[in-house]
């Protein structure tokens, strides 16, 4: 635990983890925060309604999704990623972009982590489902935008090193993104609507959440 909390005060006061000693560190270590931030973020997101006996498999069930939310779109987007980078002549430096990569997804976990109380005190001050979706996707996003400073200092001895280190930078995010909105889709109900019974699975959930958006976008315009 003491190690997991250094680790932690260095992400969070930028001391670098690019020395060769804190190679596996910075990996490892930030993929085992990965897991228990996301969760203890999970847990508080999918206790919306109560702690009822009810809620429990909800509450397990947000709890192991919100790290594999990170962990499936990381993986998922790699290949692309390792492409566009090879594409650009930036594969020599794929290694140390990956670990920038999965350090800053332990950024997010930690911000999730620390945002959970706010979501408890939002749940405790509404019975709105719609409201809960709303805060909880608002929590994400400050995470997520938080995290992008983490991002960019780890990429600056990339960037300094060739400036076209700062395109993929971009490339990733968009990449990411793209893939993590669906894998958000595919995994969804994050929280649960109070007097459903909890599925790990929404029916529906291999849809395609781009498909939907335009759907909706198309029956508003029609």
């Amino acid at each position: 635990m003491t190690h997991l909390l250094r680790f932690v005060d260095r992400l969070l006061r930028s001391a670098t983890l690019h020395r060769r000693s804190h190679v596996h560190e910075g990996a490892g270590t930030g993929l085992a925060i990965v897991v228990i931030g996301g969760a203890a973020y999970g847990a508080v997101m999918g206790c919306f309604g109560g702690f009822g006996s009810e809620r429990s498999l909800q509450i397990i069930f947000s709890a192991v999704k919100v790290p594999l939310l990170f962990a499936v779109t990381t993986v998922l987007a790699m290949p692309s990623f390792f492409i566009l980078n090879s594409l650009l002549g930036l594969r020599d430096d794929f290694a140390e972009a990956v670990r920038a990569v999965v350090v800053t997804q332990s950024a997010v976990a930690i911000v999730l982590a620390s945002l959970a109380p706010y979501t408890a005190l939002w749940y405790a001050s509404t019975i709105d489902y719609n409201e809960a979706f709303v805060f909880n996707a608002l929590m994400f996003a400050v995470a997520s935008a938080s995290a992008q400073w983490v991002l960019r200092r780890r990429y600056a001895p990339l960037i300094a090193r060739n400036p076209l280190h700062h395109v993929m930078l971009w490339g990733w995010l968009v990449v990411y993104a793209f893939v993590g909105i669906q894998m958000g889709w595919v995994l969804r109900p994050f929280i649960g609507q109070p007097g459903l019974a909890p599925t790990f699975f929404r029916d529906g959930a291999w849809g395609n959440a781009y498909v939907v958006v335009l759907e909706s976008m198309w029956r508003v315009l029609r």
